[in-house]
């Protein structure tokens, strides 16, 4: 086993190594262009090429055409090394005018239109194309159709001109087959790296839609935050400077008129009857507004655990009970003593007490509330139902959120419009759902929905 594992090892790195020198010979994106990086290919490819012409050409008796691929090898070599390593530009006028001088003396060299130098001519030319800017490249064709034909019509008058090293057939076919090579890898190195700049382009080009997109929702996210929270500052202010101030300002006017002694004792307990009940809500008002407060600025603190739902809201369900007797309204509630939840204590007590208030505060005097509590397959249904006056199908889509408006009681009870707002965040908070059932005139159903712990 670790012995495969030292073989994997060793493959990873040559493998590396292999995928690395490519990249080192020809240099990084970062330190050369496009072009520079093209003509350091090119320049490898020709000296590998001229390394394999030379013996070759000495060998098959075309010292001609051996010096060529020589003098081809010291030009490129001393062209890569400057520009590579030295960090100097290349010649694009040099590298244009040796492939056009050296491919003149070849061809006369190397039977001229029955050689091979016709295929090199256009390949040379789309290497030219390829490192120079694109500003140059009608002057290069130019120059270069002029110098083909130029030749051509040189032999074509004076044919003595032309040497024929190889013999029809056998000499010529050698002659084609090992030409080919150049123009091919000409081509191959060109496409390849025009191919690859295409589609780094088009990746980046992608990668820079993508990133305006995701700009884009994050800036629609931000502006929903931002206006969720305009929406809230202006709700609080809206509180404090009416829901609260108004009922301190009745107990500052009280105390004035108790100051100077201008109240009887039938005005007095009427008034003080007023006072307790507008001080009652407005507890009520403050008490919601700080829990909401607070999960906002401290975030999600929920302590789930496993409760006997009639044991935790007993409590709040007693002292509910007596807060809707006031209004002559009658709570039942009918909760199994068997029926378990995973909840946080706290937050559920608070969720029921503000469901319960709604539901008295939104039906009239000698009222019923209903609250039961049942087992669904997996979780425990908690309903809250009240016969009150509903709710009107265009209140209905807001219920839940913090723009919902703030609406009056039967006995011109006023709340902030933040009770169920937390009932909500509660809820969810403990991984469960709140939902309702609503007809005007017909009274509304409030429904809580609670991982069981039933086994």
């Amino acid at each position: 086993m670790s012995k495969f594992n030292f073989s994997g090892i060793v493959r990873s790195s040559i493998r590396e190594r292999k995928n690395n020198l490519w990249p080192e010979l020809i240099g990084s994106p970062l330190m050369f262009p496009l072009e520079t990086r093209i003509f350091h290919s090119i320049s490898i490819g020709l000296i590998l090429l001229a390394s394999v012409y030379i013996p070759y050409n000495f060998f098959q008796g075309l010292y001609i055409g051996s010096f060529s691929a020589c003098l081809f090898a010291l030009f490129y070599s001393y062209q890569y090394y400057y520009s590579r390593f030295e960090g100097r530009q290349h010649s694009n006028l040099l590298f244009g005018l040796t492939g056009i001088l050296i491919f003149s003396v070849n061809y006369f060299a190397n039977s001229g239109i029955n050689g091979s130098t016709d295929l090199i001519w256009p390949a040379y030319l789309l290497l030219v194309f390829a490192i120079s800017p694109h500003e140059q490249h009608i002057k290069w064709l130019i120059v270069y159709l002029f110098c083909f034909l130029g030749v051509h019509l040189l032999e074509f008058y004076y044919p003595s001109f032309v040497m024929y090293p190889f013999t029809v057939g056998r000499g010529q076919f050698v002659d084609r087959v090992t030409a080919f090579p150049m123009p091919v890898f000409a081509i191959y190195i060109t496409i390849k790296f025009i191919r690859r700049s295409y589609d780094k382009e088009k990746k980046a080009a992608e990668e820079r839609a993508l990133a305006v997109e995701i700009s884009k929702e994050q800036i629609l996210l931000h502006k929903d935050q931002l206006e969720k929270s305009n929406t809230e500052k202006n709700k609080l202010m809206s509180i404090i400077s009416h829901d609260l101030r108004t009922p301190l300002i009745n107990v500052q006017n009280y105390l004035e008129l108790l100051n100077q002694n201008e109240v009887n004792g039938a005005e007095r307990r009427e008034l003080e009857g007023m006072l307790l009940k507008a001080t009652n809500n407005t507890m009520d008002m403050l008490s919601n507004l700080l829990y909401w407060s607070k999960s906002q600025m401290e975030g999600p603190s929920v302590h789930i655990s496993e409760l006997n739902l009639l044991t935790v809201l007993s409590g709040t369900l007693e002292m509910e009970k007596m807060h809707a007797a006031k209004k002559d309204i009658t709570l039942n509630y009918q909760i199994s003593p068997q029926l378990t939840v995973l909840a946080d204590a706290d937050m559920l007590q608070l969720v029921v007490r503000n469901l319960i208030s709604n539901a008295v505060k939104f039906s009239p005097l000698g009222g019923t509330i209903n609250v039961d509590a049942e087992w669904l397959a997996d979780e425990c249904r908690l309903s809250v139902s009240d016969n009150g006056e509903g709710i009107s199908p265009e209140k209905q889509e807001k219920i839940f959120s913090i723009k919902a408006e703030p609406a009056f009681g039967t006995n011109n009870e006023r709340g902030v419009g933040l009770g169920l707002v937390l009932c909500k965040e509660f809820i969810e908070r403990q991984g469960g759902r709140i939902g309702f059932e609503s007809n005007p005139g017909q009274g509304s159903s409030f429904f809580i929905f609670l991982p069981s712990a039933q086994p």
